[in-house]
């Protein structure tokens, strides 16, 4: 069984950065693939970033700041560390969400919300005007 646990939430100022960790007690998370999520009340979860088991595929939110090759939303896993991270730069307050991590066997499905096998307990990120 794969138990994550997600740390590094809290509340910072906008246009601050933040960076969310992810490990896992139980069996490591390095054969799965993990994502990160968010969900406000009200609101479905979604898709914030994705990473495959290897590292080899990627997807990351994209919004304004992507498109102009300045993307606020990086995640990288360290095997040797049993961690993923998100890290987040120029934080805005329609970030401010409950953030999941998550991890599955299948990249795709994962990313595409298909199926999830193991869910974090999440962690509050608050980005105050």
């Amino acid at each position: 069984q794969v138990q994550l646990v997600e740390s590094g939430g809290g509340l910072v100022q906008t246009g601050k950065s933040l960076a969310l960790s992810c490990t896992s007690s139980g069996h490591p998370i390095n054969p799965y693939a993990v994502g990160w999520f968010r969900q406000t009340p009200g609101k479905d979860r979604e898709i914030v970033a994705a990473i495959s088991w290897n590292g080899g595929l990627i997807y990351e939110k994209d919004d304004e700041e992507a498109v102009k090759g300045r993307g606020r939303f990086k995640i990288s896993r360290d095997a040797a560390k049993n961690t993923v991270y998100l890290q987040m730069t120029n934080l805005k307050p329609e970030d401010t969400a409950a953030y999941y991590c998550a991890a599955g066997t299948d990249y795709s499905d994962l990313r595409y919300g298909v199926r999830v096998d193991f869910w974090g307990q999440g962690t509050q990120v608050t980005v105050s005007s």
